[in-house]
This record gives structure tokens, C-alpha cells and sequence, in this order.
């Protein structure tokens, strides 16, 4: 029996191909160390994690109908994501390379054409009616991938299938941050972003996560949770002002997908009644010990 999604993930659903060196690395060193062949993107991450967390998410992206989007799909099914309404043509599977070493990311790239190419038919799944429709929204959590493109997320802000929807806003990179300013005003919307992303979005520099916040509030964000690696984390709320969390040390054994740890298991706390600051220091400690190596719950 197809089981019933309680939670959509939309976004990049692809390959990590993730290079760590234990040592510090210099530009154009050539290190041994190891490399790992793991399922990612940021969508895909979230709703591994949030299915770890006792939810059921049911994954919108684009996986290609080769061999490497067969193997993709099966080994994420087995983890409790749906992969029923992925679009898939007859591209390539997306992939994510990155570099790490002792101290964190050195670079990355990200190969996400298969997902901007497909524009807005990842969507399609809320408006025939199989998940959603605009006659019947989809009310629960959404969580809205900043690897789509400003085209695909400016659709997502106006998409009747989403208009009741609880939208949880992840910036892919820096780099891409600038894509989400469609969604600034959604009104059911909350960012999870870290400094370098708010202070591309306000355009200014900020000195901690708390300004950020502050900053994000100023331009219209409803809700924003903001990260800036070891340093203190921030929730602000739009009418309730900003609160702060402070990780604790913890030895780097790997940095990606902290970010999507992070808040799958913020959204795992909220959903089960937590109040704002149970659940941001829920979400620092299950980051906290994924960044160590450790697994939540």
C-alpha cells in the first residue's frame, strides 16, 4: 500500500560525491584521503533526516532515467522517502561534488541541470490532484530547496497547490541565496539560512547570527532561523523578537548536510509541540553531533 506523505520536500535530489582529507588541504594540493558515492541534494538530505525523525516525506525533484538515477532511487525508497512523483526524463542524474579537510569545505560544485531544466514540472504532482491541488492545497510542511531556479521559486510563490502550505526555505549556497528573494514575503514562510546567506540577502555585512536575523525580520521575513558554524545560532519571529543558541565544541569528522540535520530535527521538535526555544536547541545538538560523526535520534 503506497503510504501517505506528511511532509513535501521540493528541490535537488542527486548524487554527493564528497572528497575528506583529515589534514589541512592548500589550493591545488594533491592529498590521500577518502571519497564517498552518497545520496544528496539538499531536498533529498531533509528527507532522509526528517524521516529519521519519525515523519514521512514524499520527495519533488528530478532524477534522470539512467542508471545512476535507478541506484538513486533505490537506495533512498528503503529510508522512508517516497520517490513515487519524481519527474524523470531522459537526462543525467544531478550530481554534487565537494572538497573537505580537517577544517571544513574547501570548494564544491553542483551539477543541478536535470532539476532546472525540468522547470516547473516537479510540481506537477500538487496540481493533478495526486498530492495537492488548487481546489485542495496541500496544508502541512513544505520544505523549498534554494538549488531551484528563481523562475521555479518564483512559481513555488504563487503555486495554488501551496498557498495553505507551511513553507520551510533552504538556501542551497551563498551563491544561490539571491534566488530565494521571491519567497522574502511568504506568509507562511521561514528561512533557514546561515550569516553568509543573510548578509547576501540584506546586502550588508553582519557580525553575527543575531544581526542577521534582526536584518532578515527588516526586510519583510516572516520567520528565520539563521546558523553561523560554531557561533551562536538565531531564531527571530516576526511580533516576538530574536532568541539565541550556542553549539557546543565538537571535533569536524564531516561538515556536509549538517545544514539539513539541522533542521529536520528543528522541524521534528516544532511538530511535536516544542516551543521556539526547545526546538532551536534540539536542532543544535542534533547538527552538533553530526558534524562529529554521530547520528539523531
Amino acid at each position: 500500500m503506497t503510504r501517505q506523505a506528511d511532509l513535501l520536500c521540493i528541490g535537488a535530489m542527486l548524487w554527493d560525491v564528497i572528497g575528506r582529507c583529515p589534514r589541512p588541504m592548500a589550493p591545488g594540493a594533491d592529498m590521500p584521503g577518502r571519497i564517498a558515492h552518497l545520496p544528496g541534494g539538499v531536498a533529498l538530505n531533509v528527507a532522509v533526516a526528517v524521516a529519521r525523525w519519525g515523519m514521512v516525506p514524499s520527495v519533488l525533484s528530478a532524477v534522470g532515467r539512467d542508471a545512476e538515477g535507478d541506484a538513486l532511487i533505490a537506495a533512498v525508497s528503503p529510508m522512508g522517502v517516497i520517490c513515487d512523483h519524481l519527474f524523470r526524463d531522459g537526462g543525467q542524474t544531478d550530481v554534487y561534488m565537494a572538497i573537505e579537510d580537517s577544517r571544513g569545505l574547501i570548494a564544491a560544485v553542483a551539477d543541478a541541470h536535470s532539476l532546472e531544466d525540468a522547470s516547473d514540472l516537479i510540481l506537477t504532482p500538487i496540481r493533478d490532484g495526486r498530492l495537492a491541488s488548487a481546489a485542495q492545497p496541500w496544508r502541512g510542511i513544505a520544505v523549498i530547496d534554494g538549488n531551484l531556479t528563481t523562475a521555479q521559486l518564483a512559481r513555488i510563490a504563487a503555486e495554488p497547490g501551496l498557498s495553505a502550505a507551511d513553507l520551510r526555505i533552504v538556501p542551497a549556497s551563498p551563491g544561490k541565496a539571491e534566488r530565494l528573494l521571491p519567497l522574502i514575503g511568504a506568509p507562511h514562510g521561514c528561512f533557514y539560512i546561515n550569516r553568509f546567506e543573510a548578509e547576501v540577502l540584506a546586502r550588508r555585512p553582519l557580525a553575527s547570527a543575531e544581526d542577521a536575523a534582526f536584518a532578515m525580520l527588516d526586510l519583510g521575513v516572516q520567520r528565520v532561523i539563521v546558523t553561523d558554524g560554531a557561533a551562536s545560532v538565531a531564531d527571530g519571529l516576526t511580533g516576538a523578537g530574536v532568541m539565541t543558541a550556542t553549539p557546543p565544541a565538537v571535533p569536524i569528522a564531516r561538515v556536509t548536510g549538517a545544514g539539513d540535520c539541522f533542521l529536520a530535527a528543528h522541524l521534528a521538535a516544532e511538530l511535536t509541540g516544542s516551543d521556539r526555544k526547545t526546538a532551536l536547541d534540539r536542532a543544535v545538538a542534533a547538527a552538533a553531533a553530526h558534524v562529529s560523526g554521530k547520528d539523531m535520534p
